[in-house]
């Protein structure tokens, strides 16, 4: 480093931006001081710039934190907050705020690799996100405030009234989004965070099914919509659920991806097509092979729009044993692979990064990759590979189970 560079520096503000990435780390005062091999009361010292770090020492922050240099280093105007949203289930009071935090962190160090793969590739995108919706509007409710804004993206997006074939790939490139798949708490479905500065980041939780991720993005989503730069992370969940942002945010997820024309007609064509005259399970569960929803969620859908029973998901669940894995299985409906933990194109700046600029060492894009060296050097060789052919979508076809559905709900 530089010492004209270092002897610029103003320690208080450095001190802060260690502060923030230690407890973005989940990390005590006292576990980075032992690592750093110096006293506790030093390193609050440097947190508060009431003593100077040193260029070592500094290196060696750097890299406990995970973080590059150049992130404590670099001189920023002011910068608006890169803050988190959570989305939580009620009741979760055994969710922490270390791990919350931990999260939170992990997507800023992503935002933050991403920008700097932009500025090495001289690809710096400028932000052009959609307009802000008002969440709340004199005369509707908040499930009807999300239902007209999930028609008014859908026209935005020219996607009519049928399935949406890549959520991630339309957020990313018609919204201006960063969808990252990243390990985080059981209990959290998804968090985004947004700046001028790192642009909109979405995390959705990698270890739940596909079509939970799906809703948990278009949730997300609606969020960014209405209350894009508002923080909102909150560890007490006695009104969660019943919130207007959260009715909004569920409403909007529900209509943008099972618009109750396209569904409900799609719906129409199956009973047709079956030559019966009620819809099937097999009708059911192949419209949400569709929409890449899950089983639950269409159930509960055509419950709302009246076109099976009332209750015929609970019944089929807690009367009837139905397991939705088993049903996929016999329609033959499998399901597609996890999405890659990180974007295409943030993955195909790294490639060129190393390769082409050779800003990189190999270390340094395994590091941004989130991998080891020698699962960095076979990403390497899929991204060389890589073809424009993405396939076709999910066809649009039904295979229905002989019973129908209004037969598993009593009279």
């Amino acid at each position: 480093m530089k010492a004209e560079l270092f002897s610029q520096l103003d320690h208080r503000l450095l001190g802060e931006k260690l502060k923030d990435a230690r407890k973005a780390r989940a990390l005590t005062q006292e576990a980075v001081a032992t690592e750093l091999g110096i006293l506790r009361t030093t390193l609050v010292a440097i947190e508060k710039g009431e003593r100077r770090v040193t260029p070592g020492e500094l290196i060696a922050l750097a890299k406990i934190f995970g973080r590059p240099v150049g992130e404590f280093v670099a001189q920023r105007s002011h910068q608006e907050p890169f803050v988190p949203q959570f989305r939580l289930p009620p009741g979760q009071e055994n969710l922490t705020e270390t791990e919350l935090l931990a999260a939170a962190g992990e997507l800023e160090s992503l935002a933050r690799d991403y920008r700097e793969l932009e500025e090495i590739n001289g690809a710096v995108l400028s932000l052009t996100f959609p307009p802000q919706y008002a969440l709340e509007v004199p005369g509707a409710t908040p499930e009807q405030r999300g239902e007209e804004v999930a028609a008014a993206e859908r026209i935005r997006f020219g996607l009519g009234d049928g399935p949406i074939a890549d959520l991630r790939d339309l957020l990313e490139e018609a919204a201006g989004l960063r969808v990252f798949y990243l390990k985080l708490p059981a209990k959290v479905g998804g968090l985004f965070a947004c700046n001028d500065e790192l642009g909109a980041c979405i995390a959705v939780n990698r270890d739940h099914p596909p079509t939970r991720g799906n809703w948990s993005l278009a949730h997300e989503y609606g969020h960014f919509l209405t209350t894009r730069y508002v923080a909102d992370v909150s560890f007490t969940h006695d009104h969660w659920g019943k919130l207007a942002a959260e009715r909004f945010a569920d409403a909007f997820a529900k209509n943008l991806l099972m618009p109750r024309t396209g569904v409900s007609r799609r719906l129409s064509e199956a009973i047709q097509s079956s030559g019966k005259s009620r819809p099937t399970l097999g009708a059911v569960m192949s419209l949400a092979h569709l929409y890449q929803v899950s089983a639950q969620a269409m159930f509960l859908r055509l419950e709302e729009l009246k076109r099976i029973p009332a209750g015929t998901w609970d019944t089929l669940r807690e009367k009837r044993g139905f397991k939705p894995d088993q049903a996929r299985a016999v329609l033959g409906l499998a399901g597609g692979p996890r999405p890659p933990a990180l974007p295409l194109r943030y993955r195909q700046l790294a490639l060129s990064a190393y390769e082409v600029r050779e800003k990189l060492t190999e270390g340094q894009l395994a590091r941004k990759l989130r991998t080891d060296r020698v699962s960095a050097r076979l990403e390497l060789e899929s991204l060389r590979l890589l073809t424009d052919d993405a396939g076709s979508g999910p066809e649009e076809t039904f295979s229905p189970v002989e019973m129908d559905v209004a037969e598993m709900v009593p009279e």
